[in-house]
């Protein structure tokens, strides 16, 4: 009950920031190198006629490890109504069925939203493998085989985040990731062009333009950060103070 009412608190919340977002000037985010260079490969991309490799993770929807994959989601979603024209549009894999299943249905949603849903292919989405390590050798051969300027990689990753990460050294691909696994975040942080840290990999959606929603739940969570911080920092004075 409790844990209800405080979903719904959340939601209100949410909703009230939205309005008030809409409201206001154009909002200024802080710069994140990775979501910046992102910006520029997306763009030099369809220029040179190169893919991007969007690459999610082997996390299941059905538990905390879903929440990341979303995050992927929102930014495929927008590359792919991007890039839908170009000569090279890019590519998703996933390392999870009902994952793999979602990167096509956004992929077409990215078509659609560009009015050239006739350009959309199927295989585009793609399952690569539905162990960690057979995942990330499926999609090794992507950046590999498929003319991929850049991997992007969103999502859950172990120790064998290493081996996508090799071979974009390998091909001089550009690496931009992040991962809601420590393992897989220590790889991504030693090898990637730039990486995201913490909580950034949530913003991909504000960052890209997706909308007043995703703009909004960043300072959401800014502001119920602040709150838990304050919340702790109340505690331990209370209990220094013998209250508790």
């Amino acid at each position: 009950m409790i844990l209800a009412l405080a979903i719904l608190v959340c939601i209100a919340f949410l909703l009230l920031v939205i309005t008030l977002w809409k409201k206001r000037s154009p909002a200024r985010l802080r710069d994140i190198p990775a979501y910046t260079r992102l910006i520029r490969t997306l763009g030099l991309s369809i220029e040179d006629g190169t893919r991007l490799h969007i690459t999610l993770g082997h996390g299941s929807l059905l538990d905390a490890r879903g929440s990341s994959a979303l995050a992927g989601l929102a930014m495929l979603r927008i590359i792919a109504e991007r890039t839908s024209a170009s000569d090279m549009p890019s590519v998703a894999s996933a390392g999870d069925p009902p994952l793999g299943l979602l990167t096509q249905d956004t992929l077409q949603a990215g078509y659609q939203a560009a009015g050239v849903e006739e350009l959309y292919v199927p295989t585009t989405g793609r399952v690569t493998g539905l162990t960690p390590f057979s995942y990330a050798a499926g999609a090794m051969n992507i950046s590999k085989n498929e003319n991929v300027s850049a991997n992007i990689m969103i999502g859950h990753f172990g120790p064998e985040a290493a081996l996508i990460a090799d071979a974009s050294d390998r091909e001089h691909v550009t690496l931009i990731g992040a991962s809601d696994n420590l393992a897989g975040q220590s790889v991504l942080f030693a090898s990637a062009d730039d990486a995201l840290i913490g909580e950034e990999l949530f913003g991909a959606g504000a960052y890209l333009g997706a909308g007043a929603s995703h703009t909004a739940s960043l300072t959401v969570q800014d502001i119920l950060r602040w709150l838990v911080v304050l919340a702790l920092l109340g505690g331990t004075a209370a209990k220094f103070l013998g209250v508790f």
